[in-house]
């Protein structure tokens, strides 16, 4: 059975949502959505969740509430791509044919990459905000440690969370502070960076952050090996040397991510969708598009990014059928942290990594209270009420 269409996108999220109503405001009649989750999560609440200060409920819609009015959706799991015949191949044994297709599929964590993460995470001693099923638990590991050694840690690239790893971190050593357990804690963090975050304009902040909360860093490290009956963690340098942390209490570790292995055909050395990190078209197949996560786009993935690349793509898509040139992308991303769990710095940059703000005053790589106000409360409803709907 063959299905056609004329835009598909595989994947969802905010991504595959956004794009897909874009591409209806931009006058796109036939648009499908490929994908098999019956629920759709606003992720960047799960920092929140593990904090405390959200719940499950507050970020989760039902898929069929957020697929764009004149949008189809098919549940079903997208296997492989026969670009040939421009057609996606389906579990179900549909074929899907397109004659534009996005691929939004974002990246699935890796926890059997790292020996005895998941067997930490089933058992409870290590925990992480950035996996669904485990962000409410986080927030009662943290609440539960009152002495000890804790670690956290921040993905090697590519990962969806980023920077942003740093924001259970903060908010647990200030909820720690406030409950006067703080000076009984040794709290460390594993970084990928030389730095804390490699962002050149943002590093001091966060080292006086880091320097407040007395966190020990292990720099350009990550962690290869988890032994939950010993409680140790062993750590991968650069310069491939190991080193152990033992004796942990408890461990909040992010896993790396990967794209899924059908799209390797699609993918360059890194792993990622391979993209031209302008135009966001696929380098060897002129009908194949990526955005989001998964795709080469040489930046920090974020929702932000994503705003500016549906914005593009969406147009681009438009614009080649018209042999029109196309838009580039300059890697805008945002990161968002916040340093305490009332205010919030925002790190705005190019793929360069030199600052674009949006605003010039006032200095939002300051945290503010207003920042933390908006990230929670607001942003959460421009997402469900306008960013799906394609109005921003």
């Amino acid at each position: 059975m063959i299905d056609r269409h004329d835009v598909v996108i595989v994947g969802a999220g905010n991504a595959g949502i956004s794009l897909a109503a874009r591409l209806r405001k931009l006058g796109c009649h036939d648009v499908v959505l490929i994908a098999p989750g019956e629920l759709h999560r606003y992720r960047p609440l799960l920092n929140y969740v593990a904090g405390g200060q959200a719940t499950m409920r507050s970020l989760t819609r039902p898929t069929r509430q957020v697929v764009p009015p004149g949008c189809r959706w098919l549940r079903d799991t997208a296997v492989s791509i026969d670009t040939r015949h421009e057609q996606v191949l389906l579990a179900s044994g549909t074929r899907v044919a397109y004659h534009d297709l996005v691929l939004a599929p974002g990246l699935e964590p890796g926890l059997d990459a790292v020996p005895g993460l998941s067997t930490a995470i089933a058992t409870g001693w290590c925990s992480t905000a950035h996996l669904t099923d485990d962000a409410e638990r986080t927030w009662s590991a943290i609440t539960a440690t009152r002495t000890g050694t804790v670690v956290f840690s921040i993905p090697p690239e590519p990962a969806p969370c980023g920077g942003t790893a740093l924001k259970p971190l903060f908010s647990a050593c200030d909820y720690w502070r406030q409950h006067g357990v703080l000076r009984d804690l040794d709290v460390h963090l594993v970084t990928p960076y030389h730095g804390i975050l490699d962002i050149p304009f943002a590093e001091s902040r966060l080292r006086d952050q880091l320097d407040r909360y007395g966190v020990r860093v292990h720099h350009q490290k990550t962690v290869s090996a988890v032994d939950h009956e010993h409680q140790t963690l062993t750590l991968q340098g650069a310069d491939g040397e190991t080193e152990r942390i033992t004796g942990i209490e408890r461990a909040f570790i992010v896993p790396p991510y990967t794209t899924a292995g059908w799209l390797e055909p699609l993918t360059n050395a890194g792993g990622l969708i391979d993209v031209d990190r302008h135009t966001l078209a696929h380098r060897s197949h002129r009908s194949i598009w990526s955005l989001g996560d998964a795709a080469a786009v040489d930046t920090r993935p974020s929702g932000g990014a994503l705003r500016r690349q549906v914005d593009i793509l969406a147009e681009n898509i438009v614009r080649s059928r018209r042999a029109e040139p196309l838009r580039t992308y300059d890697g805008y991303t945002v990161i968002p942290i916040t340093t305490d769990r009332r205010r919030l710095m925002l790190l705005e940059f190019d793929r360069d990594l030199h600052p674009q703000p949006t605003v010039r005053w006032p200095d939002l790589t300051r945290p503010r209270r207003s920042l933390w106000f908006f990230d929670r409360y607001l942003e959460p409803m421009i997402y469900f009420r306008a960013l799906l709907r394609g109005r921003v």
